[in-house]
């Protein structure tokens, strides 16, 4: 299997780690099949001036000629706690809404984060409360759900169950999926919460079942390249089996804010910058993920 390099980028002197001279001849001599965006913990909100800075993320990512975009989830800042009214869920939504606007001719995949539902509905036949809406929102298909592109099958996990896993009706529908896949097409997958993560041993966050998602993984590791998370707010790799395991940090990086006594700088998440990843796809199904902080 193919140990592929992971790298961060950055204007700033000191905070740059790039692929050495031998790996980029290493890529430069194979095909490339897509070029992809990862968005993750975009958690949009009107104040700030947040809109206007995630604008200018996504214009620069517009300059790096990715053919689609990954939304990793908590898309917007937060309708999940108890004081969250109708009214500041909707504002949050149309914040994103005028923002992607800035995507128009790209297609954006999105996944559904913890902080994204809004559970405090009057009932639950209110037509905005828990995941049903975020799926409408954010332009998915389904809670979970696929698609391909080339040589690539991308599979959109939902963990918003009980302690981070996935519900039977989706781990079956899952196994169908790795099992259908043909021979020569490679698999990445994304949810919200990291598989398997470094960060994990101390900030929590990883998916319960991933002793099962691994196994399965295994039986088709002839296939399965890629898992992309984020909701961490931390940026980690972790390699196991032959599969690359990405946590790539967050948009918003501290919330937007400036940061606490843990932030290594300021708009830090702990010691990880705001950012995103840029993702080069190639035909023999090895990956480069390398992740850019966004100076705002």
């Amino acid at each position: 299997m193919n140990n592929i390099p992971f790298a961060i980028s950055a204007i700033a002197a000191g905070d740059q780690l790039s692929f050495s001279k031998d790996e980029k001849k290493h890529h430069a001599r194979k095909k490339l099949a897509l070029t992809v965006a990862h968005i993750t913990d975009v958690h949009i909100r009107p104040e700030l001036n947040i809109p206007q800075r995630f604008t200018q993320c996504l214009e620069e990512i517009k300059k790096k000629k990715v053919d689609f975009f990954l939304n990793g989830g908590d898309t917007i800042h937060a309708a999940d706690y108890g004081d969250i009214t109708r009214e500041r869920v909707l504002e949050q939504w149309k914040a994103w809404d005028e923002c992607v606007q800035q995507l128009k001719g790209y297609e954006v995949h999105s996944c559904i984060g913890n902080h994204d539902p809004w559970w405090a509905a009057p009932s639950k036949d209110d037509k905005m409360y828990g995941v049903p809406y975020v799926v409408q929102r954010a332009g998915m298909p389904n809670r979970y759900y696929s698609f391909t592109k080339e040589n690539w099958h991308f599979i959109v996990l939902d963990g918003n169950n009980k302690s981070i896993s996935l519900d039977q009706e989706q781990m079956e529908w899952l196994k169908k999926e790795l099992e259908n896949t043909p021979s020569g097409t490679y698999v990445l997958l994304m949810s919200h919460y990291p598989i398997l993560t470094v960060t994990g041993s101390w900030e929590g966050g990883q998916h319960k079942d991933h002793v099962a998602l691994r196994q399965l993984f295994y039986q088709h590791k002839d296939k399965v390249r890629v898992c992309l998370s984020g909701h961490q707010h931390l940026l980690d790799r972790a390699w196991y089996n032959g599969v690359d395991y990405f946590c790539n940090g967050a948009m918003s990086g501290f919330w937007w804010d400036k940061g606490d006594a843990k932030s290594a700088r300021p708009s830090y998440y702990q010691e990880t910058p705001p950012g995103y990843a840029i993702l080069k796809l190639y035909e023999d199904g090895s990956v480069e993920n390398e992740y850019f902080i966004h100076k705002y």
